[in-house]
């Protein structure tokens, strides 16, 4: 196998010579740099990157954690990341975990083996406190709530979002308001629960358990949601959904239980996703790819930051 001291010799240059050819130093000759531009298109050497990397402490590898591929929320933020990753010379390693923290755990080793330069953690399992012994090999970066001096992060803010449509349908009239979620032990699951606790003490309503809906993240979802409510005495006039996605779901399938959208029952969606626009769902527009941008931005920065983004409430046609 070729290395730089047989391409030094074919084109009669020194070693240092084709190391700066090779690492694009501006102060070659053209003569020189032809010579072993030459010998390399003759040889065909190839450069050892990992030898290269190492040497430079850098791979221009990014490690991006994100439990779904497939879902228009991460979907949306992982185009921005891509799109800034491109622009800023950044290769993507992408790491689809469904919720298991054995695969969160790939990319921290990789992280701590210098096989990444920085991890974005698009959402996770994984204790806080886990993910802080990493960041003595490299940036960590969050999409989450949450104001860290060890982490930037970047955020928007779900309390505000979830007590922000409560109102709005409180103010609309609706009195029986349910929500649904994903996983009932996730982050923003375990803050909508309690600003919905807070919003029925604070304007004296009762609290129902089967109101919230679990599991529902797909639009295919909707189908168990609505079984589930059909099931109830008396149903919620008003659901807070998960994501466009089940709150598509719910608007399409709707007429085959009985139901008319919004008369029997409003539908606030999350996302303000394509699919929302088009079926003209009242929904909260998060800036997903804007946010993605930033994520990349952070995780290649050396000050850290928690950046939080505004979000619009979309009134359209389900409430």
């Amino acid at each position: 196998m070729t290395n730089i001291k047989d391409l030094a010799k074919r084109a009669g240059v020194s070693v240092t010579t084709v190391s700066r050819v090779l690492n694009h130093h501006p102060y070659v000759s053209d003569a020189k740099r032809i010579k072993v531009e030459r010998a390399i298109e003759e040889t065909g050497y190839s450069q050892n990157m990992n030898a290269v990397h190492l040497s430079k402490g850098k791979t221009n590898v990014i490690g991006v954690i994100l439990p779904f591929l497939d879902h228009p929320y991460f979907a949306q933020v992982l185009i921005g990341i891509s799109d800034k990753a491109q622009a800023k010379g950044q290769t993507l390693m992408l790491f689809p975990t469904n919720y298991e923290q054995e695969k969160e755990q790939e990319a921290l080793l990789m992280l701590r083996q210098k096989q990444l330069d920085g991890v974005i953690v698009c959402s996770r399992v994984t204790p806080l406190h886990v993910l802080e012994a990493y960041v003595q090999y490299g940036p960590i970066v969050l999409l989450e709530q949450r104001h860290s001096d060890k982490f930037s992060t970047v955020f928007v803010d779900h309390q505000g979002i979830f007590n922000r449509a409560l109102e709005y349908l409180y103010q609309k009239g609706h009195r029986n308001i349910g929500y649904t979620i994903y996983r009932r032990h996730g982050t923003h699951a375990k803050v909508r629960e309690e600003t919905y606790h807070a919003f029925l003490a604070r304007h004296d309503l009762p609290f129902n358990q089967d109101y919230c809906f679990e599991g529902a993240l797909y639009l295919e979802d909707s189908m168990d949601v609505l079984r589930k409510l059909m099931k109830l005495k008396t149903s919620p006039t008003a659901l807070l959904v998960t994501s466009d996605q089940v709150a598509a779901g719910l608007f399409i399938h709707a007429k085959a239980f009985g139901l008319t959208i919004p008369e029997d029952v409003a539908i606030i969606g999350l996302n303000d996703e394509p699919i929302a626009k088009a079926l003209k769902l009242t929904t909260v527009h998060i800036p997903l790819k804007s946010m993605g941008e930033a994520l990349l931005d952070q995780v290649l920065s050396t000050h850290k930051e928690n950046i939080q983004f505004d979000i619009t409430l979309i009134e359209r046609q389900t409430v």
